[in-house]
């Protein structure tokens, strides 16, 4: 951490506290929450605990209102993949900018983009821009109708898809009930939806064929995280659904938002080595700006095309930023720097690291515990039970995990409720003091047993 009293200044020209400014600070984030509350529904944008208001971000590193600073493992949800205020990517945004915000029109930017994207993964032959990953996803599903001329979409308990009907189907149930029937996680989803869904456990192959025999000549895609949220898949099981839906004429739909370009450069895909017919991008292809997209077969994508289909089998979709300018340059020079040699040794090193101190930690508190996920991806999960799918997840202890991050988060360190994303941005004292905020989180659970 940076000395007591002292400020980072970054490219930006906003200056930084440390923690030891927090007291000439004190009080300005209890102020913003309180004026959230008034303006926004349960005082937050959604997302994330909103007792707690970000400043500024700088590297591995976020401070927060009052000036506490934090190693951020949250990474806005994944797509500060780099870190937080890059100079290479902040160069050529600001660069965008004095040339242009948005168009609407296509700008060579986009396609530029479009073109790095489906060199990288092997699915990709054409691309269509969206803003958001939830985005995204809602288009494949449709799209997938849109091909096959069938209704019926297959998803995977726990899984999830964004924000559209059909992904809040069976994301988080709390009522577990008989697969294939769907449980909707939100109010305002109508009836209808549930009838189009089927649900399946995640890693159970046996299950799948079976549902798949039965409804197989309904289904028109079957979407899937391939790492799901943090719930990697057994070896076979991805091949086997590739298998599946090609004998069925199923489109297999991968949601990359977050694996893409973080498992490796070529996302899940390359990373396990199967390939979907569509896939959804987002996170890191905007560089920390809002850009997702979908990206798949030409024959599947030219549904798109009303010329090349006709009115009746056109998928019609337009965003007024899709596409946008300043996210592609972001993207296309987070992507360059992510080509270069040595990258993705120094992100899956750094998650062994911290990976290996929960484990030294948490063996040494005689804390009964899982390692879930992948380096690049994962989290702990208190429980004896091997985790292999959402039922699974469930039990391990929700009261420990709480009691873990707040020890965590009481010691420095920003993450999710349920994952650690860790960053290219992460140095050796980070990873050295995370070790030391881990320890304290793990004698803080031997002391409630």
């Amino acid at each position: 951490m940076l000395p007591f009293g002292v400020t980072l200044r970054y490219s930006g020209g906003l200056d930084i506290p440390n923690s030891g400014a927090e007291d000439a600070m004190s009080g300005m984030q209890q102020a913003w929450v309180d004026r959230a509350k008034k303006v926004l529904p349960a005082g937050g944008f959604g997302n994330f605990d909103p007792s707690i208001i970000i400043r500024a971000g700088k590297g591995s590193r976020v401070w927060d209102e009052d000036g506490n600073e934090y190693i951020d493992y949250l990474i806005g949800s994944g797509p500060m993949l780099l870190g937080h205020g890059n100079e290479e990517v902040d160069e050529v945004v600001i660069e965008q900018l004095s040339k242009g915000m948005t168009f609407f029109a296509n700008n060579a930017q986009g396609i530029e983009l479009a073109e790095v994207i489906l060199d990288a993964v092997a699915c990709g032959e054409q691309l269509r821009y969206v803003s958001s990953g939830g985005e995204a996803d809602m288009y494949a599903i449709r799209l997938a109708r849109a091909y096959t001329g069938r209704d019926k979409i297959l998803k995977f308990e726990g899984g999830y898809h964004g924000m559209s009907a059909e992904a809040q189907m069976s994301l988080a149930p709390t009522k577990l009930i008989n697969f294939p029937q769907a449980v909707p996680d939100s109010a305002g989803i109508p009836e209808a939806v549930r009838n189009e869904m089927l649900i399946a456990p995640y890693n159970d192959l046996d299950f799948l064929r079976s549902l798949v025999a039965e409804h197989g000549d309904e289904i028109a895609g079957l979407i899937v995280e391939p790492l799901q949220r943090i719930i990697p898949p057994e070896p076979g099981f991805l091949e086997a659904v590739r298998e599946i839906c090609t004998e069925h004429g199923i489109v297999l739909i991968f949601d990359e938002v977050v694996t893409g370009f973080r498992l490796a450069y070529g996302g899940a895909q390359e990373f396990y080595g199967v390939t979907p017919d569509v896939c959804t991008l987002g996170k890191a292809i905007g560089g920390g700006f809002p850009l997702a997209a979908i990206a798949g077969r030409e024959e599947i994508m030219r549904h798109f095309d009303k010329a090349a289909v006709g009115g009746d089998n056109w998928l019609m979709q337009l965003g007024t930023l899709s596409g946008n300018p300043v996210a592609s340059a972001a993207g296309i020079k987070t992507l360059e720097i992510l080509r270069r040699p040595g990258m993705y040794d120094k992100l899956r090193a750094s998650g062994a690291a911290i990976q290996a101190s929960c484990t030294k930690h948490l063996d040494a508190a005689g804390i009964d515990h899982k390692i879930v996920g992948d380096a690049t991806l994962f989290d702990i999960c208190f429980t004896t039970r091997a985790v292999r799918d959402y039922r699974d997840y469930m039990t391990h202890d929700q009261k420990m995990n709480g009691v873990f991050n707040k020890v965590l988060r009481d010691n420095g360190i920003f993450k999710s409720p349920g994952k650690v994303y860790p960053s290219m941005a992460l140095t050796e004292e980070d990873l050295q003091l995370t070790d030391a905020a881990i320890e304290k989180a793990a004698k803080a659970l031997a002391e409630m047993a």
